[in-house]
């Protein structure tokens, strides 16, 4: 993960990036756990729906019922999937060089960087955030305090949605709402450049 020496002025289309979604045992970063990752390459502005990274992950306490309502993965689910630590470098192998794209990546980012941490990397400074992206096209309201709605999004762009709150269906659906987002803002502007991109993300 050698970003910061990368020149970021180039077309977005010649950067390769990695899709990322995550489950939890619920929200509160300090306390609950990831349950499974799934991450989805795109590369010459292309998804495949193979070759692509999906590991469940044994917490140390069971999801709660609510995240369970989610997801759908329960603690004897999770049972024979093995702990996070072993997890992660198989994710960081995955990511390889690739910009990460999330949808509300603060998810991503609150209960990622202790795991990647531990394993001596950092989550980076910059990602791509679908959900910045459709509030500067308007598909999303700024002000309502809430992300907008990933199956909302990819409804309203008419891209297909993709095994909705499962970590590998999700990395999928935000791939491909990313892509037909980047399409609306590339008719903006002149050249959209991965550096444009993680502006209008922050």
């Amino acid at each position: 993960m050698r970003w910061s020496k990368v020149e970021l002025n180039k077309h977005w289309r010649d950067y390769e990036y990695c899709c990322v979604d995550i489950e939890t045992t619920g929200l509160d970063f300090k306390q609950d756990e990831v349950v499974s990752i799934g991450a989805v390459k795109i590369t010459d502005g292309r998804f495949t729906s193979v070759n692509n990274f999906y590991q469940e992950i044994s917490p140390v306490s069971n999801p709660s019922v609510s995240s369970m309502q989610i997801h759908g993965l329960r603690g004897i689910d999770l049972e024979k999937a093995r702990p996070v630590a072993q997890v992660i470098p198989e994710f960081i192998a995955h990511l390889e060089d690739r910009y990460l794209i999330t949808h509300a990546g603060w998810v991503e980012r609150a209960f990622l960087s202790t795991p990647l941490k531990e394993q001596g990397y950092k989550f980076p400074k910059q990602i791509i955030d679908t959900a910045a992206l459709a509030r500067f096209l308007g598909h999303a309201e700024a002000t309502t305090g809430h992300e907008p709605s990933l199956e909302f999004l990819a409804r309203k762009l008419n891209v297909p949605v993709f095994a909705p709150h499962h970590a590998l269906g999700d990395a999928m659906t935000t791939a491909v709402v990313f892509l037909a987002l980047a399409g609306e803002i590339e008719k903006k502007c002149e050249v959209l450049t991965l550096k444009y991109l993680f502006e209008l993300s922050q």
